[in-house]
């Protein structure tokens, strides 16, 4: 009689530690499945996967983008270049308005490209003094070296009308590159300062030839 005591405490206990372990594995069951769809570890750690995938496609460039920073990069110096000459040459206080706002505008936005460039561990375009800018001809609006120089020699009307009609060449062909920006990139910031690129640049085109109409009329 004690011995069949013994055996049935013992299966008794046998069973209660299977039971205690049933339900600890039931627990780390239901904790993995908690943890994925209802705030468990995991839960945590999607969302971190999740939004870094969606920074870096926010964050991607391609090929497209780098070919507009590179060539917009000395587009808009020779642009600043050419609206420098006006202070000094231009009679048109209108002509000496714009390229002031030409020279504005450009400026922070190749501090913006060679930051994009530096990012991307990509080599930003060397600027040297007294460049030849026959070495950019193929680029659409870019003037060559004889070009700059002899808008160099002009001053008052002579130099109003040069400046202008170069410029409007200038701002047809960066509008051109941006739009190839704005149909073939990826980096939304390149394509957003394409497309400010177009409607500021063609803005200033209908205002240039509409003083120079003025002028030959």
């Amino acid at each position: 009689m004690s011995r069949f005591k013994t055996n049935r405490s013992h299966r008794s206990f046998t069973r209660r530690l299977a039971v205690v372990a049933a339900t600890a594995a039931s627990a780390v069951v239901l904790a993995a499945c908690g943890g994925k769809d209802s705030g468990g570890p995991s839960a945590h750690h999607s969302p971190s996967k999740s939004g870094s995938a969606a920074g870096a496609s926010a964050g991607a460039h391609n090929a497209a983008d780098v070919a507009f920073a590179k060539g917009m990069i000395p587009h808009h110096r020779q642009a600043v270049e050419m609206a420098g000459l006006a202070a000094g040459r231009a009679s048109s206080s209108q002509v000496k308005e714009l390229a002031a706002k030409i020279k504005q505008a450009q400026a922070p936005e190749i501090k913006t490209m060679s930051g994009w460039l530096t990012a991307w561990g990509e080599q930003v375009p060397e600027e040297m003094p007294g460049m030849d800018h026959m070495d950019h001809s193929g680029m659409p609006g870019m003037m060559s070296a004889k070009e700059m120089a002899a808008l160099k020699k002009k001053s008052g009307k002579g130099f109003d009308t040069a400046f202008m009609e170069m410029m409007v060449g200038h701002h047809r062909g960066a509008v051109k590159m941006a739009g190839t920006e704005k149909e073939k990139g990826a980096y939304g910031p390149a394509k957003t300062l394409a497309d400010a690129v177009i409607k500021a640049q063609e803005a200033e085109i209908a205002r240039m030839n509409g003083l120079l109409g003025k002028e030959k009329g």
